[in-house]
């Protein structure tokens, strides 16, 4: 555990130090985004557009991450055990790429849809079995939707088949 907070604390000041646009927490054990980062990061928040928090075991992630972080254009969440995202993600207005594959998510994040610069979504290996395709279809800047290896009922599967203005990535039954 010493050994993660460790690796935590020095890519947090290296990110501080360095003036980075990124932030890589990734494989560090966390359970939640460590509240003493928003202190260290509050002078350059304003800077950080990438944060990676890939395969950790994070089971929420809070409004005041998306609240502190709003100049945010990539986020990568997978490989965490998320089941929803707070409501605040919905007002993250520069996100242009949310990468949710293999969390714990059995309902599409509907806040992702109000996301006007939002091009990709991954959300592969979930358990969702709905997606809401008509709020999808009226987001401005989607370009690729990933729904590959969830178990989506019948009719999203069907609704998925015909042509969208978006590319959407699904796993193809044989």
């Amino acid at each position: 555990m010493a050994e993660a907070v460790a690796k935590v604390a020095q890519r947090i000041n290296e990110t501080a130090e360095d003036g980075k646009d990124s932030l890589d927490l990734s494989n560090c054990q966390l359970a939640s985004f460590p509240d003493g980062v928003f202190k260290v990061l509050r002078t350059v928040a304003q800077n950080i557009r990438v944060i990676t928090l890939a395969d950790n075991t994070m089971k929420a992630i809070s409004s005041k991450f998306f609240s502190t972080f709003t100049h945010l254009k990539e986020l990568d969440l997978q490989g965490n055990v998320l089941t929803k995202l707070p409501d605040a993600v919905g007002e993250m207005e520069h996100l242009t790429f949310i990468n949710l594959a293999r969390n714990s998510f059995s309902i599409f994040p509907d806040k992702l849809t109000e996301i006007s610069s939002l091009e990709k979504i991954d959300l592969e290996g979930n358990s969702i079995a709905e997606i809401p395709l008509e709020k999808l279809s009226v987001m401005p800047s989607l370009k690729l939707l990933n729904v590959k290896s969830n178990p989506l009922d019948a009719s999203t599967q069907s609704a998925l088949q015909s042509p969208h203005k978006f590319e959407i990535l699904l796993t193809n039954e044989s």
